[in-house]
C-alpha cells in the first residue's frame, strides 16, 4: 500500500471517537452455571450499565436482564462479585444479583415464566449509603445466601460496619433488615465472603483492619459451622500485617489453598486442616518469582480455582500473565498456548476445563476455554471481532527503562502507526505518558482502541508501569512507601525523557495523562517538572490534607498513610506534595476531566484546583459529567473526553483536527 506522508497528529483514522467508547470496557465476574457460562459484560450505549451474560451449552449468548437493570455491587465503592446462580433440577437456574441504583439483592429465575421480574431480597436503608452486598453464594439447601453486608451507620463515608451475612431466599429480609443473620462479629473493618468446607464444617474467608490495605497484609479467618448455620471460635490462621493473602479456595480434600506474598511473590500454598480444626504449615505449590494473585481491589477476584480433577488452574505470571494448570502433587505447571497476555482475576472451573477472560494485543478480553485432557483452548465466549481493519492497531514494544539511582521502570510504548500514512521526514512524533490508576494498579499490555484512538492519528503513546506498580513483587510495588508524587512522577519522566533522548518521541511535543491516581501523578508532574508541554488529568486527587480527612470513602480513607506517611507526624509532607498547593508552578496548558457523582475523588477537589489556578494565565479546560461516578462509563461521556483530549494535543502539538470539537479554554 503507498503510503501519504502528513504531519503526525493529523492523520484520518477509522477509530473515532464513538468506536472507542462503544468497545470501552470488558467482561466481568465469570461464574459456570451446571452447564452454561454467566459473566457481567459493559453496555456503555446504555448509561454504562452492566448486564449478565448467559451462554448457553449450544454456544448462544443471551443478555438475561434487559435494562435498566444494573449488575454491579458499591461495596467498598470499587464493588466484587455481583452475583451468584445455582443450577435446579426442575425449573432452570436460580441467580441472586445485586443492583447498583437500590444496592438490593434480587432473586431472579430467567426461566420462569416469560415477563418475570427480579424479587427483592434485601430491604433498602436511608441511612447513609444505605445497604449494601457483594461476594455471594447461594446455600440451596439452607436456603440462605451468604455475602459480606455493608451498612452505613450515618452520613459520613465512613460512618460503615461490614460483617458476613445470610440472606434468606424466601425473601422474608425484604422490608425487615432483622431477617438478616449476622455471621462474623464485625471485629474486622474488611471482609471477603465466606468460603465454606466441602464437609460444611467450617468457613474461611479473608478479613484485614485499617491503616492497611489488602496488598499489605491481610487475614484468614477459620471458623466452625454449627448445624443451624452460626458461626463459632472464629480465628486468624494465616496471615498477618506483612503478609497479603488477596484469595482462599478449598479444595475437594477439605485443605486450605491460598495465594500469599509471605516471599514477597504472590505464590500459592496448601495447609491441612485438621479434624479438630487445626491448620497446618502452608507449603508452597509452586515456589516462582512470579505473581499468583493480586491487588485485591474489589471483593471476590480470583486468580485461582481447583478442577474437579485435582489439578488447579492458575493465573500467573511477572508483567505479562499467562493460565496455567498446575498439578499441586507434582508441582508442575503447564500454561495454555494462544495469543493472551493478560488474564482477569476471574476464573471458573467447568469440569476438567478451566474458563478465564483473556485478551491480548490484537485482541480484546474474551472467554477463553482450557481443556486440561487435551491442552488444547478455544474462544467460548465474548468472542472478539475486529471493529476495525487490524493493520490500524500499534505494535506495542515491552520496554524496561533506566530510572534514578539506576532502578528498572516497566513500560509498553505504542508507537504511532497507519497502514497509509507516515510522517514527514525529519519529524518526531508527539508522545503521550500515560499514569494507570490504582496507584497500586498495573497496564495491561491488551488491545485497547482508546490507545489506537491516538496511535492511528500519528501520537505515540508509552504506557508506565511505575515504581508501586503491581505484577513485578512486593519490593517493586513498595518502592511508592511514602514516595507517592516522587517515584511515580519520576519514573514518568525518566521514560519521557529517555523516549525523547533517544528519537522516539519529539521532546517539545510530550504530554502526560491519567485517571485518579494517574490524574495524581499527572498533576504532581506538572507542577514538579517540565518536561511536559500539557497533560490531562482525569477525576484526579489533587489535594492530599482534604483526601486524608473526610473528601474520600473508606476503603481509602487511610491509604494515604503507607503513601504519603500519616498526617500527624508528616504534615509538611501533605502540603508539599499536593498539587492544589503549588498551581503557580503550573506553566503549560490542561484538560481537567471530571465526574460530578464521583465520591472516592470527589468534584470539591478538582473545583478548588480551577478556583486557584484561575487568572493565572495559563490556559485550561474543565469539562464535568452529569451522572458519572469514578472511572466513566456512558458511551457520550466518553466520546466527549476523547475528543476533547485529542484537541488539546492539536491545540498544544500544533497540529489540524477539524473533526473534533474546539475546546473552550480558561486562562
Amino acid at each position: 500500500m503507498a503510503t501519504t506522508t502528513a504531519a503526525h497528529g493529523s492523520w484520518p483514522s477509522p477509530v473515532d471517537a464513538k468506536l472507542a467508547a462503544a468497545h470501552d470496557g470488558r467482561p466481568e465476574y465469570l461464574g459456570a452455571v451446571d452447564d452454561e457460562l454467566w459473566w457481567t459484560a459493559p453496555r456503555p450505549a446504555e448509561g454504562g450499565r452492566r448486564a449478565l451474560v448467559r451462554r448457553r451449552a449450544d454456544g448462544t449468548e443471551e443478555s438475561l436482564l434487559p435494562a435498566p437493570w444494573n449488575v454491579r455491587s458499591r461495596v467498598v465503592e470499587y464493588g466484587g462479585r455481583p452475583w451468584a446462580a445455582v443450577a435446579r433440577p426442575a425449573g432452570g437456574p436460580f441467580a441472586v444479583f445485586s443492583h447498583f441504583p437500590d444496592q438490593r439483592l434480587y432473586a431472579y429465575e430467567p426461566d420462569a415464566a416469560p415477563g418475570a421480574e427480579p424479587r427483592p431480597l434485601t430491604p433498602v436503608s436511608g441511612i447513609g449509603g444505605g445497604l449494601r452486598w457483594v461476594d455471594p453464594v447461594i446455600h440451596p439447601d439452607r436456603g440462605e445466601v451468604w455475602c459480606v453486608l455493608e451498612e452505613f451507620t450515618g452520613p459520613a463515608p465512613t460512618d460503615v460496619r461490614r460483617v458476613l451475612a445470610a440472606v434468606p431466599l424466601d425473601g422474608s429480609a425484604a422490608e425487615d433488615r432483622t431477617a438478616v443473620r449476622e455471621l462474623s462479629d464485625g471485629r474486622h473493618r474488611f471482609l471477603t465472603g465466606p468460603r465454606l468446607s466441602p464437609d460444611g464444617l467450617r468457613a474461611a474467608w479473608i478479613a484485614w483492619d485499617h491503616p492497611r490495605m489488602p496488598w499489605d497484609g491481610t487475614e484468614v479467618q477459620l471458623a466452625e459451622v454449627a448445624p443451624d448455620g452460626t458461626f463459632h471460635g472464629a480465628r486468624t490462621v494465616v496471615g498477618g500485617p506483612a503478609e497479603s493473602v488477596p484469595q482462599i479456595e478449598w479444595d475437594a480434600a477439605g485443605r486450605l489453598l491460598l495465594a500469599s506474598d509471605r516471599t514477597g511473590w504472590w505464590n500459592l500454598y496448601r495447609a491441612e486442616v485438621s479434624p479438630d480444626g487445626d491448620v497446618g504449615e502452608a507449603h508452597p505449590l509452586c515456589p516462582r518469582a512470579e505473581e499468583f494473585g493480586g491487588p485485591l481491589w474489589k471483593i471476590g477476584l480470583n486468580w485461582f480455582t481447583p478442577l474437579e480433577n485435582g489439578l488447579i488452574a492458575v493465573v500467573h505470571g511477572k508483567g505479562t500473565t499467562a493460565l496455567g494448570i498446575l498439578d499441586p502433587e507434582r508441582g508442575t505447571l503447564v500454561d495454555a498456548v494462544g495469543p493472551w497476555t493478560e488474564w482477569a482475576a476471574t476464573l471458573a472451573a467447568h469440569g476438567t476445563r478451566a474458563v478465564g477472560l483473556a485478551a491480548g494485543p490484537h485482541t480484546s478480553y474474551e472467554l477463553v476455554e482450557l481443556d486440561t485432557r487435551t491442552g488444547r483452548t478455544r474462544v467460548v465466549g465474548a468472542a472478539h471481532t475486529d471493529a476495525v481493519d487490524p493493520a490500524h492497531h500499534p505494535e506495542p514494544h515491552v520496554r524496561t527503562f533506566t530510572g534514578p539511582g539506576g532502578r528498572e521502570i516497566h513500560a509498553q510504548v505504542y508507537p504511532p502507526h497507519h497502514p497509509g500514512f507516515t510522517g514527514p521526514e525529519g519529524e518526531l512524533p508527539p508522545y503521550v505518558i500515560w499514569a494507570h490508576g490504582g496507584p497500586t494498579g498495573h497496564a495491561p499490555l491488551v488491545l485497547d482502541l482508546e490507545i489506537t484512538y491516538f496511535t492511528s492519528r500519528g501520537i505515540g503513546v508509552a504506557e508506565v508501569n511505575y515504581g508501586g506498580s503491581t505484577g513485578y513483587g512486593r519490593e517493586y510495588r513498595e518502592r511508592l512507601r511514602e514516595q507517592w508524587g516522587v517515584v511515580d512522577v519520576e519514573d514518568c519522566a525518566a521514560v519521557a525523557r529517555s523516549l525523547a533522548a533517544e528519537g522516539t518521541a519529539d521532546p517539545a511535543r510530550l504530554a502526560v495523562r491519567g485517571g485518579s491516581a494517574g490524574g495524581w501523578t499527572t498533576a504532581a508532574s506538572l507542577v514538579t517538572t517540565d518536561v511536559y508541554a500539557c497533560g490531562t488529568i482525569i477525576y484526579p486527587i489533587l489535594d492530599l490534607r482534604g483526601w486524608a480527612t473526610d473528601e474520600t470513602h473508606d476503603f481509602e480513607s487511610q491509604y494515604l498513610r503507607g503513601l504519603v506517611g500519616s498526617i500527624d507526624e508528616v504534615p509538611a509532607r501533605y502540603k508539599e506534595r499536593s498539587p492544589i498547593e503549588h498551581v503557580d508552578r503550573v506553566t503549560v496548558p490542561f484538560l481537567l476531566l471530571q465526574g460530578l457523582d464521583d465520591v472516592i475523588c470527589p468534584p470539591a477537589q478538582a473545583e478548588r484546583f480551577l478556583a486557584r489556578t484561575a487568572g493565572r494565565g495559563v490556559p485550561h479546560a474543565y469539562l464535568a459529567f452529569e451522572g458519572e461516578g469514578h472511572g466513566f462509563r456512558r458511551a457520550d461521556t466518553m466520546v466527549r473526553a476523547l475528543e476533547a483530549e485529542l484537541a488539546l494535543y492539536a491545540r498544544i502539538f500544533g497540529f489540524s483536527r477539524p473533526d473534533v470539537p474546539d475546546l473552550e479554554y480558561r486562562t
